[in-house]
């Protein structure tokens, strides 16, 4: 970001890059065919500290992806029934996909260094 310090409090932007506005869905399947006609095709579980794509078996670190978009449904009557989807992208972007996460007593163990990269997006 450039900043004037001449005293005119004016901001130049001109260095962000632009965000892409996400689409929101009402409910998980419509955010899993929504971001598959993105190009998010493939299917990733949480494997405790990585992630496993379940098409190819090919494993992600956390280092080596980045969230693209996030997703989150709330259980309307029950608060265990939180959903999280998540569109990732590996850095050098051959892998595109999709993660689901429960939250709750239907969560799965997942290492720390885990949790920090995708609760980081969570608002």
């Amino acid at each position: 970001m450039n900043i004037d310090t001449t005293g005119s409090n004016q901001v130049s932007l001109c260095n962000f890059k632009q965000i892409k506005s996400m689409e929101t869905y009402d409910t998980v399947v419509a955010a899993l065919n929504g971001l598959r006609e993105k190009g998010y095709t493939l299917d990733f579980n949480i494997a405790f500290d990585k992630l496993q794509c379940v098409q190819n078996n090919e494993c992600l670190n956390p280092a080596e992806f980045e969230i693209v978009e996030v997703h989150r449904f709330e259980g309307n009557t029950n608060p265990d029934d939180e959903d999280v989807v998540y569109a990732v992208s590996s850095h050098d972007g051959k892998l595109k996909g999709v993660v689901t996460s429960a939250f709750g007593m239907y969560a799965d163990p997942i290492d720390t260094e885990m949790i920090r990269k995708l609760t980081m997006h969570i608002k």
